[in-house]
């Protein structure tokens, strides 16, 4: 229940702007200038009981308490292991970024490209921090991580061996921001060891909060070099890599001086002419510092010869810093892979045509409620959560000259993966379908699409893949309409967090598909006299002299009926149910029932059974969860998947079935929560204000 406040919490401090890069979240609550003055105050230096100097921080196997990489390990602050460190001296470079005894390569390729725009970089460092003015041992990095800008606080303790930092380093020794910013990455990731393997786009978004799309360069469209160029005008960031075989090829280099499995940033994309022709020319950076391409256009090769010492230093063509052009044809011919991260709007000052518009939600697959697995599950695909994108404007300029539409990037994220690692647990394989929304539900708000839809219809588009990686992402262009989006596992029944992101060239609307939560309760008053005489006797037999039942009399007769039927499953109705049963329908607050009120519970019950067995299509006894939604729906309650997954966790069984008095007993639950907030809600806002003794008093009840 706590962890269900703290999300609506976090939900409504996101509707204030908090987890923006303006008002980043306090990572575990750390906060720098509190943390900061009070070591100040003190005159001590800052240490991080959250990310402690010690074996944890390094990681769990590899880098494990017994690893022989960790023998010998010496936690140091940057003014133990030089006489005069500097946080940033003369700008931050690429040349800061060398890589140390940790397989991070992808991650710092993505610092690299950090270097390339101040106002990015300041995004993620902040200014002003330094080993001089108020030095306190603390320094602290913004990060984007998952769907918001968290504020990580750590001390300057590094780990070294021999008197040198072990992991990332600055070509020069004594500058310390890169190994810094490694650091608070590792803290949010759980560890350095959860830092080893990656893809560059991982640290772009996260350095960005962008969203980055992957081409197979054996696959390069036509248009390719056109997209690279405008990304880089636009400030995106772009990584590259090579493919390896096995893990004997990572690191491998070939003979032309490129490393496999190893990742590069892209940092520029020009055409020179070239004796009379064109020629297009893509700068390529080894976050190692050294070891570079010696092929055609390589630093010193004989191509630039013919190339006019302006063009030259238009292309600062500078030798033996790690940095190196190579021809847009043997890129595509001997890399791999092109990453490129989109930013955000907030994220760039022009206001060129281009900039994409973007929004976010997140979501959760839970098993029983909203984990419907893959279009292959019939039987539950329509349980997941659900995304519409109303797309009005078409394209200014098409890149691959078709018919225009409207172009759009679709990105699903899952959380946490990093974290995961030391508990041995694997991501998800995630994908998503798109579906075009019927004309009876366009411009419509509060409605979902069911079977009747999605499973009569098939999907006009759907990401290349599932694939258990951290996000995947495509981009699409389709015709001017309303589409749905779902997202969902490969398999069904996994739990799981997400972060859905659209961005588009023009306007677009998104939201998600979700019914308006609300109750149809008309009843028709009936009066003694409407109720049949049989009833009556009944009634009076099984009441007593004073003509009411008691909870606990409720219960054995309730349980006495139920126990004679054979096409339902249950295992009796508790005194917790019969208590909400008497609590509902009790007028006069004597905890007891008469005749009306009796009557009134059996015909509910009896409409109850109805529902339950046209839903039990199995003829099991039970009632799948996932048929939970629209068997409420039935008897008038309308809830949406945040409601559906409290009622899943508290009514269902293990095998998530719902047997007949767990039924019945979240439905009389559902109708007196409602009434007692239209109740409470006299002026008809859809909101309530509460004190601490009438939420206890409702709460207990």
């Amino acid at each position: 229940m706590t962890s269900i406040a703290a999300r609506l919490a976090s939900e409504k401090n996101k509707e204030e702007g908090v987890g923006s890069n303006q008002q980043a979240v306090k990572y575990l609550g750390q906060k720098y200038e509190t943390l900061k003055q009070y070591c100040l105050q003190r005159g001590r230096l800052f240490e991080d009981d959250k990310f402690p100097a010690d074996h944890k921080s390094l990681g769990y196997n590899e880098l494990g308490p017994y690893s022989s990489k960790t023998r010998g390990v010496v936690w140091k602050r940057p003014t133990e292991l030089c006489s005069d460190p500097k946080f940033i001296d003369d700008g931050a470079t690429r040349t800061d970024i060398c890589q140390g005894a940790l397989g991070d390569c992808w991650l710092l390729a993505a610092i690299a490209s950090l270097t390339l725009d101040a106002r990015i970089l300041a995004r993620v460092v902040p200014p002003g921090q330094s080993f001089t003015e108020n030095y306190a041992g603390i320094f602290h990095f913004q990060f984007w991580q998952f769907g918001e800008w968290v504020d990580v606080v750590i001390d300057d303790r590094l780990p070294t061996k021999d008197g040198k930092l072990l992991f990332v380093h600055s070509a020069e020794g004594s500058e310390f921001w890169s190994a810094l910013l490694e650091k608070a990455y590792a803290k949010v990731s759980g560890s350095y060891e959860a830092l080893s393997g990656g893809n560059t786009i991982e640290g772009f978004e996260d350095f960005t909060g962008g969203i980055s799309e992957i081409y197979e360069l054996n696959k390069a469209p036509q248009h390719l070099f056109k997209i690279m160029q405008k990304a880089l005008k636009f400030g995106s960031l772009m990584g590259c890599s090579i493919d390896i075989t096995s893990a004997y090829e990572s690191e491998a280099i070939t003979s032309d001086k490129l490393v496999k499995g190893h990742a590069y940033s892209v940092t520029g994309a020009e055409e020179v002419d070239y004796r009379g022709r064109a020629v297009q020319l893509v700068r390529v950076r080894n976050p190692w510092g050294q070891v570079e391409w010696t092929g055609p256009w390589s630093d010193g090769s004989r191509e630039w010869s013919y190339i006019s010492e302006d063009e030259k230093a238009k292309l600062n063509h500078v030798a033996d810093d790690g940095e190196f052009w190579m021809s847009y044809l043997d890129f595509t011919r001997r890399f791999s892979k092109l990453e490129i991260c989109n930013l955000t709007p907030d994220t760039l000052e022009s206001e060129d045509e281009g900039h994409w518009n973007h929004c976010q939600f997140e979501g959760m697959w839970r098993v029983g409620s909203t984990a419907g697995g893959c279009r292959n599950n019939p039987a539950t695909f329509t349980s997941n959560p659900q995304f519409v994108v109303r797309l009005d404007e078409v394209d200014d300029d098409p890149l691959d000259g078709k018919e225009k539409g409207c172009t759009f990037l679709v990105g699903l994220m899952q959380k946490d993966g990093r974290k995961q690692r030391e508990l041995k647990k694997d991501l998800e394989a995630i994908g998503f379908a798109i579906y075009q929304v019927p004309d009876e539900y366009k411009g419509s708000s509060n409605v979902r699409l069911g079977p009747d839809v999605l499973l009569r219809q098939r999907s006009v588009a759907m990401s290349h893949t599932f694939i258990n990686t951290r996000e995947i992402c495509d981009r699409f262009t389709l015709p001017p309409g309303e589409y749905a989006i779902i997202p969902s596992t490969f398999n069904p029944h996994k739990n799981g967090k997400f972060v859905l992101r659209v961005f588009s060239e023009k306007q677009a609307d998104s939201s998600p598909m979700e019914e308006k939560v609300d109750a149809q309760m008309d009843e028709e008053e009936i009066s003694e006299h409407d109720i049949d005489p049989n009833f009556k006797k009944i009634f009076t037999k099984l009441s007593g002299d004073d003509l009411e039942v008691s909870v606990f009399e409720l219960v054995n007769i309730l349980n006495n009926v139920v126990s004679h039927r054979s096409d339902i499953k249950t295992d009796g109705f508790r005194l917790e149910t019969g208590r909400i049963f008497v609590s509902l329908l009790d007028k006069d607050e004597n905890s007891k029932l008469g005749l009306l009120e009796f009557h009134k519970l059996w015909m509910k019950i009896q409409r109850y059974l109805e529902i339950f067995k046209k839903h039990d299509t199995d003829h099991s006894g039970t009632m799948s969860s996932h048929e939970m939604r629209e068997a409420a729906t039935e008897a008038g309650f309308q809830v949406n998947s945040a409601v559906l997954q409290v009622i899943v966790s508290r009514y269902a069984d293990v095998q998530f079935a719902i047997d007949f008095d767990s039924f019945v007993g979240c439905l009389i639950k559902l109708e007196m929560l409602f009434k007692m907030f239209k109740a409470l809600d006299t002026r008809e806002s859809g909101s309530i204000e509460l004190d601490i003794e009438k939420w206890l008093c409702l709460a207990l009840y």
